[in-house]
């Protein structure tokens, strides 16, 4: 079985741990949950089924009853805090500390790569226009980044692209993207990360909308009453539209700048169908 190290997902562990002891006996569920001290013998499968969840404290038994010590102890825990945590910040928080566990025990954490590339805009714009600069020098590439960078930054995230594999470099020096498209997809350590991102692509968005011309921008928004499920088809129909915008994006053979796009739905108020709001309760 895998090391506790090579998980993201605690849950996945568990099950892992789970289908190993029974391969090898007539281990239960049943038994695994009186290993760690809880009292219903099907607490540990509706955690691994998602029905429920591990807190701090039964995350300490469940990872004596699997045999795990040190470093894997802790880090097991950590990977419990982390899918617990209800706010980027402590997510980053945990995240970190998991870094550092493993960086202390020469242990490189999955996706950890990933997670830096989402917490700067400046990899993502840099990963985009290097390529399209064949030959430019770091000073360059950052005259034309907006907003400015140093030469020195540029440099660094380079340097980071390269070793994290997002971007190659040829015998003339020219890089290129080892793939055309990136996504987050289902990688739970970059929430917080990409979180950030977000935050930061927005406040770029307020700068635009206030600095740039409208001819080089596109602004536009809605305000709709909508249901539960009309949401979520709106939700499908951004998604939709989204692939096809990549698929426009990926068909350009000579880009001339690097863009981009923020899809946003939020709501603006209470669901007035929740907690007393009904209709009927309006003021009159």
């Amino acid at each position: 079985m895998k090391s506790v190290i090579e998980y993201k997902d605690y849950r996945e562990y568990v099950l892992d741990y789970y289908n190993e002891r029974k391969r090898c006996s007539a281990f239960t569920w049943r038994e695994f949950a009186k290993l760690a001290g809880f009292a219903s013998g099907s607490y540990l499968k509706l955690v691994c089924d998602g029905k429920t969840r591990l807190l701090e404290e039964g995350a300490k038994k469940t990872a004596v009853a699997m045999g795990l010590l040190g470093f894997e102890y802790e880090y097991f825990i950590l990977m419990v805090c982390y899918e617990n945590a209800k706010t980027a910040l402590q997510k980053k928080k945990f995240f970190e500390e998991m870094q550092s566990l493993c960086i202390a025990h020469n242990v490189k954490v999955l996706g950890s790569d990933m997670y830096a590339y989402y917490e700067s805009w400046k990899y993502s714009v840099i990963r985009e226009l290097a390529p399209m600069m064949p030959g430019a020098t770091s000073h360059e590439i950052a005259r034309a980044c907006r907003p400015p960078i140093s030469a020195n930054d540029v440099t660094a995230s380079l340097r980071f692209l390269l070793k994290a594999g997002l971007l190659t470099r040829d015998i003339k020096g020219f890089y290129h993207q080892t793939n055309g498209l990136l996504s987050t997809g289902r990688l739970n350590v970059v929430a917080a990360a990409v979180h950030s991102l977000l935050r930061e692509m927005s406040e770029f968005a307020v700068d635009a909308l206030d600095k740039l011309p409208i001819s080089d921008r596109h602004f536009s928004g809605l305000t709709m009453g909508v249901s539960e499920k009309t949401y979520a088809k709106i939700v499908e129909e951004l998604a939709e539209c989204r692939k096809r915008i990549v698929s426009i994006a990926d068909a350009e053979e000579s880009p001339e700048k690097v863009c981009r796009l923020n899809m946003q739905l939020f709501p603006l108020t209470e669901n007035i169908k929740r907690g007393g709001m009904g209709l009927d309760n309006k003021r009159r």
